[in-house]
């Protein structure tokens, strides 16, 4: 039992919002436990499960991720199993909420959007000196291929279904990474890209797969600013009932300012593109946080959505959120 140790983490939400189109309710309950099993400085076993109250009253439960990650050096790591994507930074270090510095993610960061939420593989990561103050980080992965989902009529692409998972027998993989240079400590900027083959969830002829993503952060006293694009493609295929290729990406700015007395603002534009015109969204959320401690944050933030097709529901909002970090 000497050479072992546990830990628990994890981070919980509550939200209320006030739309102009549907009313107002409290809309969020939300609570993410990540487990921590180390032995020695050798191997962890890390997994973050999430317990959602639904529209109808249930409970969601959802594995985010599950990996067992051996330290095989300093500089490397060496994960497998369920992990957040590592193209960009917001999925898999900004989206907890008590990081999260507004109630919502960017418009085009959620599931099935233009940013992969999860792979399902092998992967290697840590990081390196560069010399000075200069510091590199990264990450090489192979996983199963995200899904591709068809409309109920066949004859279109409806969605990329990126939440890794076992389904599919098909051996499409894909194969990818992030690299990253740190030139200070206050500032990063990374580079991702992923290529390969996209699984199908009907039988379909095999089709190439790939995503881009740029990110950055820089801190400067009480100044934070972030960006991050992204972009995933699926080539086109002559002899599908689809054969159109698909494309969908999406973009923010963010930037937050602390001031006296624990207060903090926030701007984010965000914006979003898909080949489904009622997809389409651009976002502008602006936002006050109070810090009662460094982990638990209130916010309260109003967001104006404007839509490229009038059929679009989410439309101006005001949110209020309490999240707690532990």
């Amino acid at each position: 039992m000497g050479d072992s140790s546990v830990h628990l983490a994890g981070y919980a939400s509550t939200g209320y919002q006030s739309q102009h189109t549907r009313g107002s309710n409290f809309n969020l309950a939300q609570f993410s436990p990540i487990f921590h099993y180390m032995y020695k400085d050798f191997v962890m076993l890390e997994s973050e499960v999430e317990f959602e109250v639904e529209q109808g009253g249930g409970t969601g439960v959802t594995l985010e991720y599950l990996t067992i990650d051996l330290f095989l050096h300093d500089y490397l790591a060496v994960v497998t199993g369920k992990f957040l994507s590592p193209l960009g930074q917001f999925r898999q270090n900004y989206h907890p909420a008590w990081i999260n510095k507004l109630p919502s993610t960017p418009v085009g960061f959620g599931h099935d959007q233009a940013a992969p939420v999860s792979d399902l593989g092998f992967q290697l990561r840590g990081g390196f000196p560069g010399g000075g103050d200069v510091r590199f980080n990264y990450a090489l992965y192979v996983a199963n291929g995200p899904r591709l989902e068809l409309t109920e009529a066949g004859d279109r692409i409806a969605r990329i279904e990126s939440n890794g998972s076992t389904k599919g027998a098909d051996g499409n993989m894909v194969y990818g990474g992030r690299l990253a240079i740190v030139p200070f400590h206050r500032m990063e900027v990374g580079l991702s890209g992923v290529a390969g083959r996209i699984s199908m969830s009907t039988p379909e002829p095999n089709r190439g797969y790939s995503a881009f993503a740029v990110d950055f952060r820089y801190a400067y006293k009480d100044l934070d600013l972030r960006g991050e694009y992204i972009r995933q493609r699926v080539n086109h295929a002559a002899t599908s009932a689809a054969p159109a290729s698909f494309d969908i990406y999406a973009w923010y700015l963010q930037a937050a300012y602390k001031l006296p007395y624990k207060f903090e603002v926030v701007a984010r534009y965000s914006d979003f593109h898909s080949p489904h015109k009622s997809e389409k969204q651009s976002q502008l959320a602006l936002g006050l946080n109070y810090l009662f401690t460094s982990s638990v944050i209130g916010k309260i933030a109003y967001e104006a959505n404007r839509a490229r097709h009038t059929e679009f529901v989410n439309k101006d909002r005001y949110l209020i959120q309490l999240a707690f970090g532990f």
